[in-house]
């Protein structure tokens, strides 16, 4: 099974968001690092990148094959964690912890009441 924290909300696509002030932090879910296996490289995006609804941001390449990560709402990036350009292991082994991609300004902070909770993320995937 999955780790599935609650307090946080979970996408279609398989990312996790926590809100953090005015901020979200974005990353992979648990269940998405499991999928991918061992996660070899991400390419990141620029600090400053001003993002659209599901536009893609990120690629994370595993030795089974490489995925998109997309921007669940529209808003600009903040930080990336630079980490992962030296660890993209982070993403496997503290998926919700040291292993967030980036954080975001939202265009709309109310967007993510749309999103699944951690029951929904879990009925999403099976579990």
């Amino acid at each position: 099974m999955s780790d599935i924290p609650e307090g946080q909300y979970y996408t279609k696509e398989h990312e996790w968001l926590r809100i953090d002030g005015n901020e979200v932090v974005i990353g992979i879910t648990d269940y998405a690092q499991h999928s991918l296996t061992d996660i070899v490289y991400i390419e990141l995006p620029g600090e400053g990148e001003v993002l659209t609804d599901m536009e893609e941001f990120a690629i994370v390449e595993s030795v089974k094959s490489a995925s998109p990560i997309f921007a669940p709402f529209a808003g600009k990036i903040t930080a990336v964690n630079d980490a992962l350009d030296d660890a993209p292991e982070l993403m496997n082994t503290d998926p919700y912890g040291e292993g967030w991609i980036v954080r975001m300004t939202l265009d709309d902070p109310n967007a993510v009441s749309v999103l699944m909770d951690a029951a929904g993320y879990k009925a999403e995937i099976g579990e």
